[in-house]
């Protein structure tokens, strides 16, 4: 067990919290009557975001926020139980609604130091295994929360150890950021590869680019499927069930996306999906139609929803995994959403007609085989990058909850022998709690905190 330093103290949030408040319970509205209040969402990404409040009438004034405030998640799901963001000033003023606490921290605490804490706690899922579970559903009471453990050093080393974390942790988010930025940039690259392949970049002499034929011309069946009144829940791999259209994503298919048929439906195996068979959203808002993907394997219980057109392209003159990537390509999308008809972007349509028409690259089956094997070889680099990507960000995540822990054990900074140890502090906290209470707000409409 690691030895914190003598002038530490290890005690708990009751200690060096003076009060705990809950908010302010009031109908809220959207439309800006009354005065902003917090809700969960206000504090979710752990900074309080101004945007992501209600509004309430009649709010009494002690409900205001005062600088240094602490807000705290005690009732949310349970990954994101103790959630935590501290109030400042120059945020305007903001009222403290319900289902989020409010701390008053002992002047001795500071405040960044007390929440830089709570996050480190929280990410070492203490909050998460006191609370009390129900479903979807985590919550936490006034006196589990006075229980957690707090390790309190001296004030002035408290500053700094905050003063050491924020510099660590501000090259940590650079970092972050430029990670957050790849993944568009990974779909651009993807996008790029399947317009170069469009324009027979793959081909070995490259001599069909530009040249193309109507989709028709490749395929031998198109139907649309059927659309009944489905349960809601999936179905087991032994049961009929209709697929949604999210089960359509550009290039693939996510089978477990489907409705189970009710048992006093007959299925229609005629319009089951087979390996091979290419699927294209028909109708729904603008951003779900012309959606394609392939399913590369026979679901002999699983049927197309009347909201999909499903090709079965001829086989010798067609491959129907080039023909998937094509309809994939920037060439193809741009001239699908010239196609899509209707009078919103919420309900549009895509025309069996229309969609016949559409110009893919005329290749050989060859030329077809040739550039799915390039498209899928430069794919899997780039997915290969994605996953180190991915790996880098819970690097930078782990490094972070790494110096929060280095903090808290005292290591972080040097200790300073002048500093008033944390025992004096206690005693001092002590004290301020006994002492007849000031009130923090002057009584008066639009009082100061």
């Amino acid at each position: 067990m690691m030895i914190k330093p003598k002038s530490w103290e290890d005690t708990i949030f009751g200690d060096v919290i003076l009060t705990i408040r809950n908010g302010y319970n009031v109908t809220q509205n959207k439309d800006g009557l009354g005065v902003p209040l917090t809700r969960i969402e206000t504090i979710a990404t752990g900074q309080i975001n101004t945007s992501k409040v209600g509004y309430g009438e009649g709010v009494p004034q002690e409900y205001r926020l005062c600088d240094g405030d602490i807000l705290f998640s005690h009732i949310n799901s349970g990954k994101h139980i103790g959630k935590t963001a501290i109030y400042r000033d120059r945020l305007g003023d903001l009222y403290h609604g319900i289902n989020l606490l409010r701390f008053t921290l002992a002047s001795d605490v500071d405040v960044e130091f007390f929440e830089a804490q709570c996050r480190y706690l929280r990410a070492e899922e203490v909050f998460s295994m006191r609370a009390q579970h129900a479903v979807n559903q985590a919550s936490l009471n006034q006196q589990a929360i006075r229980s957690f453990p707090f390790s309190l050093p001296p004030l002035p080393e408290q500053r700094r150890i905050v003063s050491k974390i924020d510099r660590l942790s501000s090259k940590s988010k650079r970092a972050r950021n430029h990670l957050d930025h790849i993944p568009r940039l990974i779909e651009k690259y993807k996008q790029a590869v399947l317009a170069a392949a469009y324009e027979g970049h793959f081909t070995s002499d490259k001599r069909n680019g530009g040249v193309t034929i109507r989709i028709a011309e490749l395929v031998v069946k198109l139907d649309q499927g059927w659309s009944p009144k489905c349960e809601s829940e999936p179905a087991k791999s032994n049961e009929w069930a209709v697929i949604k259209t999210t089960a359509i994503q550009p290039i693939n298919f996510v089978a477990s996306a489907n409705k189970k048929l009710p048992p006093h439906l007959n299925p229609r195996p005629a319009i089951t999906l087979n390996a091979g068979d290419v699927l294209i959203t028909r109708a729904g808002p603008r951003s779900r139609v012309a959606v394609a993907c392939m399913v590369n394997e026979a679901h002999s219980r699983l049927m197309l929803c009347d909201k999909a057109y499903r090709l079965r392209v001829n086989p010798k003159t067609a491959d129907p995994t080039f023909i998937t990537y094509m309809l994939n390509t920037p060439q193809c999308l741009d001239a699908l959403e010239e196609m899509k008809t209707g009078i919103n972007d919420s309900g549009l349509n895509l025309t069996q007609s229309k969609f016949l028409d559409l110009p893919i690259p005329s290749f050989s089956k060859d030329e077809q085989a040739e550039t799915v094997k390039c498209i899928e070889r430069a794919f899997a680099w780039i997915d290969r990058f994605a996953s180190e990507t991915t790996g880098a960000r819970g690097l930078i995540d782990h490094l972070d909850q790494a110096v929060l822990a280095s903090a808290f054990r005292g290591e972080l900074v040097p200790q300073d022998p002048a500093d008033e140890p944390a025992n004096a502090l206690l005693e001092r906290i002590k004290s301020q709690r006994n002492a007849k209470p000031k009130s923090r707000r002057r009584q008066a409409s639009g009082g100061d905190c």
